[in-house]
């Protein structure tokens, strides 16, 4: 009896001691288990965080950035740098990968960046000294254009009605927040009684770059605006010392502008009617009588010249009460400017030279000997 109840103890201890290393074996293949899904997962982290890492860090954002890369700055600097101005997520990452792809050279100075620009675009730009990023198109708004027609600009490269367009940029709740946003440019002037569209004049021409397939209507004039404030900007203090405005500006620059041909000296056009201002004559120029009528030919008939308006500057001594189109930079240049002449009238041949007279005798032959 005594044999057997040791039997049944030691039966009883293997027993016992089988299902304990069962249960080990189980524990130590659910924590495995564990340790390959944990693993798995902590790997699909760490690869997707990798992956946005490589990616633009906000592909819809305009915002610009400012960087400034010292001279002698290191990759390790760069980087932390980029990092720090929020220009892209991980500083490691962007220089595992400018090392792996053998990128180095990079220059010192100040780059305006921002977060929509993928590592490539980033690396250019430093590589080069210039912001580089490559559009998805662009849009050229050439100079000399009246709101209604770079409407029509827009529509033909965009998926925008030119109607949508004139909408936007006449709808007086737009003009007030871009007036706000751009305070230098935009003054009470171009609310002015009888200013027939505010921001008439105020969209600088260029081309413009867009990084997205389809930037709505207030993005489009939103940089145009930006661009005209950029451009302005510098001529401000001269304005100010002349005690004139940028209204004043880009109304007198609109009228060189619409006057000009290809081989006009805008200089030279703004003298005559710096003249004419001086003597208290009308400045009797054609565009302004197109302007005012809204429509667009290539002749000005003696009946048009009667046309009532505020714009017709031969019916109103001084400047219209606005910009009749979009001026460019020499004409901006050219009202600032203009040359030192006794100019009072000019007129442009059938081949577009311009030819000027100081008397009305004068120009009176020059009709009958460039237009007759």
């Amino acid at each position: 009896m005594e044999n057997e109840t040791k039997k049944e103890i030691m039966f009883n201890k293997m027993k016992k001691k089988k299902k304990e290393v069962k249960l080990v074996r189980k524990i130590v293949l659910i924590i495995t288990f564990l340790v390959i899904v944990i693993g798995g997962i902590g790997g699909l982290i760490v690869y997707n965080y990798v992956e946005s890492a490589l990616l633009p860090l906000d592909p819809n954002s305009e915002e610009k950035i400012t960087v400034d890369i010292p001279i002698g700055s290191g990759l390790d600097n760069i980087s932390s740098k980029l990092e720090e101005s929020g220009i892209i997520k991980n500083a490691k990452i962007f220089k595992y990968y400018a090392k792996f792809n053998n990128e180095s050279q990079f220059q010192a100075g100040e780059y305006t960046l921002t977060k929509a620009m993928t590592l490539d675009e980033i690396i250019t730009s430093l590589k080069t000294g210039k912001v580089y990023r490559e559009p998805i198109f662009s849009l050229t708004i050439p100079e000399g254009l009246t709101l209604e027609q770079i409407g029509q600009v827009v529509e033909k490269k965009t998926s925008h009605s030119a109607d949508d367009f004139f909408t936007l940029v006449t709808n007086p709740e737009f003009v007030d927040r871009m007036m706000v946003k751009y305070p230098n440019v935009l003054g009470p002037e171009i609310k002015g009684e009888n200013v027939r569209y505010s921001l008439e004049g105020y969209l600088f021409p260029a081309t413009y770059p867009f990084f997205e397939d389809n930037p709505s209507i207030e993005t489009i004039v939103d940089t145009m605006l930006s661009n005209t404030d950029k451009v302005v900007t510098s001529y401000v203090d001269l304005l100010q010392a002349e005690e004139k405005s940028v209204h004043w500006l880009l109304t007198f620059a609109s009228l060189l502008e619409e006057e000009a041909t290809a081989q006009t000296d805008r200089a030279t056009i703004a003298s005559v009617f710096y003249n004419r201002i001086e003597e208290g004559m009308p400045l009797q120029t054609d565009p302004t009588v197109l302007y005012a009528k809204g429509t667009h030919k290539d002749r000005v008939l003696f009946e048009d010249l009667e046309f009532d308006s505020p714009y017709n500057t031969y019916q109103n001594t001084g400047l219209p009460p606005g910009p009749i189109a979009n001026a460019g930079k020499s004409s901006i240049e050219a009202a600032l400017d203009p040359s030192d002449t006794k100019y009072f009238y000019f007129l442009a041949d059938k081949e577009g030279t311009n030819h000027f007279a100081v008397t009305y005798d004068e120009h009176l032959r020059n009709i009958d000997k460039y237009l007759k």
